[in-house]
């Protein structure tokens, strides 16, 4: 009697159907995986290439220069009569051209980083006040840090405070004998900005706060590329800059100390020597923002 050989065992339907599902899931991974491999090296690529068409932009201005400076003091050598006009122009477009050859920038942020570096730091300022318990009260107060005018942000505890003293601000956290002086004291982002300013406006910054206000708009547009466009509107007799801001590059300008109503807050604290508050409004007809920085209308005086 002939044994009877088994038969073959079938997979059921479902295991076949769950090898297939399993087959094409390690396929979708292995395909997104070789996408994002090509991006990276895309982004990269990008990256690159842009910081390759703004140096050679820097170079071929340097070119530029150069070759008027040789034009000019070619010419300095065929018109003996203007010699001295031509030499200054020559030797001016030749350093000129040294500079923009040598120090052009290597590195480039964009924005975007900026901005997320800026929404991390203000994500943990919020913290730090809703955990607590402060008042949204930005007070911007004039101190002397290093020998060096500077200004510390308060933020109060209490909804009726009273400003604690300039050596109370040095500290993180102000706890003082008295209640309604306790709260918080943070460096300013627009601290450093306003130093920056300094240097980078012609001249010494105003003492009056409107021409105050229009040279930290100049620079807040214009060296720090902050915003598209600042327009100031200032009564210093009520002691009030309204600032309209369009085209912030940091996102919402109603965030905590952002750097633009910081800027402003700083130097009109540490210019008039008297503490600066903050109110932000936002969908106003005259801009995308309105930045209100109010003081004694009296402190200028003194």
């Amino acid at each position: 009697m002939s044994q009877q050989e088994p038969t073959p065992r079938e997979n059921p339907p479902e295991e076949d159907e769950m090898a297939g599902e399993s087959e094409e899931r390690l396929d979708e991974r292995t395909t997104l995986a070789a996408q994002v491999e090509l991006l990276q090296e895309e982004n990269q690529r990008l990256r690159q290439a842009f910081a390759h068409a703004r140096r050679t932009e820097y170079q071929r201005a340097a070119i530029g220069l150069a070759i008027l400076g040789a034009i000019a003091v070619a010419g300095a050598v065929v018109f003996p009569t203007v010699r001295t006009v031509l030499l200054a122009l020559g030797a001016t477009g030749l350093f000129a051209a040294v500079m923009s050859y040598y120090l052009t920038p290597e590195r480039f942020v964009s924005a975007a980083i900026g901005e997320y570096v800026y929404a991390t730091s203000v994500a943990d300022r919020e913290s730090l006040t809703a955990e607590l318990g402060l008042q949204d009260t930005q007070v911007y107060a004039p101190t002397a840090a290093a020998g060096e005018e500077s200004a510390r942000l308060f933020v109060p505890e209490k909804r009726e405070y009273s400003l604690p003293p300039a050596s109370e601000l040095d500290s993180l956290f102000v706890i003082t004998d008295d209640a309604q002086q306790r709260g918080v004291a943070l460096e300013p982002i627009g601290a450093a900005l306003f130093r920056e300013g300094r240097r980078a406006v012609s001249g010494e910054l105003a003492a009056e706060p409107s021409t105050l206000c229009d040279q930290l708009g100049d620079a807040t547009v214009e060296v720090f590329e902050l915003a598209d466009g600042v327009t100031t509107d200032v009564d210093s007799d009520d002691g009030r800059a309204s600032l309209g801001v369009s085209g912030s590059a940091y996102g919402d300008v109603d965030r905590v100390d952002h750097p633009i109503a910081s800027v402003f807050a700083t130097g009109l604290a540490v210019t008039l020597e008297t503490p600066v508050t903050v109110e932000t409004t936002d969908e106003t007809d005259r801009a995308e923002f309105l930045v209100t920085c109010r003081w004694e209308p009296n402190a200028e005086t003194e």
